[in-house]
């Protein structure tokens, strides 16, 4: 029995085996069987090779003791593969758990698209958080960036609300839709002042079959990595 179909046996099943710890659920499922299949292959390599060795020239034990390290090897990727696929089961089990329990909290999430609703007289509401005392601009634009209101802001050191009642710069009252704000601002030593931007609203939907799970806030859909507090 040749020792290179034995090698190649062996790395057939180290490179499925690491291929499959890369690819999605059901690619592992077609990955393990294939492991499997040269898994076999190999034993009955390995048991064939000992049976017609000759006895003249036996195998060599240092070569043979490497082909079962090789092979407890892949035995050991084969399982860790299992067990990983095992732990992203769970996490994502985890994760939509998470998701659903979150349906119905008032949350703060980082972001600049805020809703408006005039039907509900809800007007588009910011939290504003600057390092320190500052004046600025204060721009909001639709959802396709045209320019709807401009005005001066003066903001305070910490977190701050904003609100927008929906009337533009002209006085024309824009209609519901979503719009996002920026802001330009400075310090009282004139140098440019970062100001974060945070919405907040309540939780009104999960979807489960994004990964990861994603949330509805107030029309928008975040990540739970997105929110920054949670009020129930």
């Amino acid at each position: 029995m040749s020792n290179v179909s034995l090698s190649s046996a062996l790395s057939n099943t180290s490179n499925s085996s690491s291929s499959g710890s890369s690819n999605s659920s059901s690619s592992n499922n077609s990955a393990a069987q294939q492991i499997a299949g040269n898994f076999d292959t190999f034993l009955q390599l390995l048991t064939t090779q000992l049976q017609n060795q000759d006895p003249l020239s036996p195998m060599d034990s240092t070569q043979f003791t490497q082909e079962l390290v090789e092979f407890a090897s892949v035995e050991q990727q084969i399982n860790t593969n299992t067990n990983l696929q095992t732990m992203i089961n769970l996490q994502q089990t985890s994760e939509a758990t998470a998701a659903l329990q979150l349906v119905g909290s008032t949350v703060t999430v980082g972001g600049s698209s805020a809703t408006l609703s005039n039907a509900t007289n809800s007007p588009a509401t910011w939290s504003l958080t600057s390092p320190s005392v500052a004046t600025g601009t204060v721009t909001i634009t639709t959802s396709s960036g045209q320019t709807v209101y401009t005005g001066p802001v003066s903001l305070s050191t910490g977190t701050q609300s904003y609100t927008w009642s929906g009337q533009g710069t002209n006085g024309t009252t824009w209609p519901d839709g979503t719009y996002k704000l920026s802001i330009a601002a400075t310090g009282a030593n004139g140098q440019p002042v970062t100001v974060s931007t945070q919405i907040q609203g309540t939780v009104t939907g999960a979807n489960l079959s994004s990964t990861p799970p994603t949330l509805t806030v107030n029309g928008q859909s975040v990540q739970i990595s997105q929110i920054t507090s949670i009020t129930n």
